[in-house]
């Protein structure tokens, strides 16, 4: 686990722009009930988080459609938190960063690490957008 003044900017990367840190299993559960999109983002304190992930997160909701809920875990910090969100993304194997698009609860889209690592942010919030646009 991380200390907390660690991972405290790298929360804030996400929050100062609206994401809603989830820190239980109950949390998790609650937020994906609410009727409407929620995009959850996995955290981590990894290079490609910080490059590639928050901020292709933060540029995706520069569009017309976005989703009604953004909320996000921390990977290695919120274990509870992370694998209630993983236990949504199933079929997908656990990786962090990541991130889905709920709508009403059910996944609809799902960006693996793998899909991020090595892309630039601006092509991550290309594809959020397409999922917006479609989704939302």
């Amino acid at each position: 686990m991380y200390p907390a003044e660690l991972v405290k900017p790298m929360r804030e990367d996400l929050t100062k722009v609206g994401f809603e840190e989830l820190h239980t299993a109950q949390e998790v559960d609650a937020a994906l009930a609410k009727e409407g999109t929620t995009l959850v983002v996995v955290n981590s304190v990894c290079g490609c988080a910080a490059a590639n992930a928050r901020p292709g997160a933060r540029m995706s909701l520069d569009n017309a459609k976005k989703p009604n809920h953004i909320v996000t875990v921390f990977a290695g910090v919120d274990k509870e938190a992370v694998d209630a969100a993983r236990g949504y993304m199933v079929p997908f194997p656990p990786s962090s960063p990541s991130m889905a698009l709920f709508k009403d609860g059910e996944l609809v889209h799902m960006l693996e690490r793998h899909h991020i690592e090595g892309r630039p942010a601006e092509l991550i919030a290309d594809n959020l957008k397409d999922a917006y646009n479609e989704h939302c």
